[in-house]
C-alpha cells in the first residue's frame, strides 16, 4: 500500500471516529478517559499538535470546535453532566489527576 493510500485510510478512520463521538453525546469525556485513556479534548490536543507541526496557525478552541462540531462551551452546556464521585475516583486512579 502506498503512503498516500495509507494516509487516506487513516484520515477516513479519524473522520469516522470524530463523527461517532459527535453523535454519542451521552458518552461523557470522563467515561472515555476512564475506559480508554483519551477523550475528545485529547483528540483536540493531538489535532492542534499536528497542525503546529505543519506550521498551521490554530488555537486550542478552534481544534476543539473541529472535534466537537461546535464551540466547546456550547457542547458543554448542551451535553456535559456533572461527574459522579465514582467517575472522579476512577479518573484519579487512571490518570493520577483530579477529575
Amino acid at each position: 500500500m502506498s503512503n498516500d493510500t495509507n494516509t487516506e485510510l487513516e484520515a477516513a478512520a479519524f473522520r469516522a471516529l470524530v463523527k461517532h463521538l459527535r453523535e454519542k453525546t451521552e458518552v461523557q469525556n470522563i467515561d472515555l478517559m476512564n475506559l480508554a485513556g483519551f477523550c475528545r479534548n485529547c483528540l483536540s490536543k493531538w489535532y492542534l499538535a499536528a497542525a503546529k507541526e505543519k506550521n498551521i496557525e490554530m488555537d486550542y478552541d478552534k481544534a476543539r470546535e473541529l472535534i466537537y462540531g461546535m464551540p466547546y462551551s456550547e457542547w458543554k452546556e448542551k451535553y456535559q453532566k456533572e461527574a459522579s464521585t465514582e467517575q472522579k475516583e476512577q479518573f484519579k486512579e487512571v490518570t493520577g489527576r483530579e477529575g
